[in-house]
């Protein structure tokens, strides 16, 4: 039987788009560790004041401790891939506790009540708990697997 050829698609760039899903995990994998990097500065600056410290440390056992931890331990195993599906599911709901107990309480708008941060890690995290962490990361080197699709 001959096989009927289809010239791959291409979008309004140019690209095809076999060359984008191509490289899809790989960019899933630069928005990981960027997102990741980016979250665990918040925690860096509440326990240790780097990059800066515009506050006092949080006591032992308080809420904004707890907070710290998973933005300290959340961002190191986000940025490393590893348990990203699970660290990701509490970074995620630490973010959307954050927005409803701090921002929402100041206004409606995100901007307004500057809680777009919060939200944007909040669903950066939910992708990754159902895409997982991609080829570039701990879990697809220990587990084998790719953690994508």
């Amino acid at each position: 039987m001959d096989q009927i050829s289809v010239p791959p698609t291409r979008d309004s760039a140019g690209l095809s788009v076999s060359s984008l899903d191509r490289l899809a995990p790989y960019v899933l994998g630069i928005l990981r560790i960027m997102a990741a990097l980016l979250f665990l500065q918040h925690g860096l600056s509440k326990y240790f004041g780097f990059p800066s410290a515009n506050r006092p440390h949080p006591q032992l056992f308080d809420l904004e401790w707890f907070a710290a931890a998973i933005e300290f331990g959340g961002g190191v195993l986000l940025a490393l891939g590893l348990f990203t599906r699970a660290a990701a599911l509490i970074a995620s709901g630490e973010m959307a506790i954050g927005y409803f107990l701090f921002h929402a309480p100041r206004g409606f708008y995100p901007y307004v009540n500057h809680g777009e941060l919060a939200i944007t890690y909040c669903f950066v995290f939910l992708y990754l708990v159902f895409a997982g962490a991609g080829p570039w990361s701990l879990d697809a080197l220990l587990w084998g697997k790719r953690a994508s699709p």
